[in-house]
């Protein structure tokens, strides 16, 4: 009859994350990491990434993942004062690089060093591990899919235009979007999701995949195993309140194979 409250126990996340501390390229960094208790087994890991001028803490609070999915690894990185791309242009807030090569790649060194450092600390599920992000850090997602493409089961960007997502190898995707965004604005985004589709090899007519709240997400299956599932609400810039436990849902569906 205990059975069950001492396997919940077993996998329920810390209450408080923790702040690991890294040194990449001379650069002091940080993120706030949540890890199941005593797993026990290889668990998955998802990073997050907060948008441009946010940080790694509000990022947990707004995204909430690890209350989502208590048996993974949920990793929110903290970004550093970089020039936006349409915002910021002095780079006084923090965020994330926008290309390959910018800031020196400094951001996809510190995704290398997390990662090296998580499977030598955890119990990582190599065929597990995902990433999601909100405006600059759905483009730094982006980003990872196309320089980092082959560590990733799945990715799912929010209120994000992918630049280069033409050089992208086929990955099962969910895009977030809010069809009233006036940052990144929703044409930009159709624009990318038609691309991402195009990539994945996806039908080209969708089906109803979840609701929740007000957002709506439509899956386009592929041939290839590579689906993508655009989840899409009337708001703006904004991240939806209700995409994270359909980010996990998502997630949930796939491993790397």
């Amino acid at each position: 009859m205990f059975a069950f409250p001492l396997l919940a126990f077993a996998f329920a996340a810390d209450p408080e994350p923790k702040t690991q501390e890294f040194t990449v390229g001379g650069l002091k960094r940080e993120a706030l990491v949540y890890a199941p208790a005593k797993p026990g087994k290889k668990v998955p890991v998802v990073f997050a990434f907060h948008g441009h001028g946010g940080t790694a803490k509000n990022a947990a609070r707004s995204f909430a993942l690890q209350t989502h999915w208590q048996e993974a690894i949920v990793v929110y990185p903290q970004g550093l004062p970089t020039p936006g791309r349409l915002t910021d242009p002095d780079g006084k807030k923090n965020g994330w690089q926008a290309t390959a090569g910018d800031q020196g790649d400094r951001d996809l060194k510190f995704f290398d060093e997390m990662l090296t450092w998580l499977k030598k600390d955890h119990l990582v599920d190599e065929k597990r591990v995902y990433a999601t992000g909100h405006s600059n850090g759905g483009s730094f997602t982006y980003l990872l899919w196309q320089q980092r493409g082959d560590v990733f089961a799945a990715v799912a960007p929010s209120a994000a235009a992918g630049k280069n997502a033409k050089d992208l190898k086929p990955k099962p995707c969910l895009h977030v979007a809010g069809e009233s965004d006036e940052l990144v604005k929703y044409e930009w985004q159709k624009a990318t999701m038609a691309t991402v589709r195009k990539t994945n090899g996806c039908v080209e007519t969708g089906k109803e995949w979840e609701k929740a709240g007000k957002l709506v997400g439509t899956v386009y299956e592929s041939k290839g195993g590579t689906p993508f599932v655009s989840l899409i609400g009337p708001g703006g810039h904004q991240f939806p309140a209700d995409a994270p436990k359909l980010i996990v849902k998502f997630f949930q569906q796939h491993e790397k194979q």
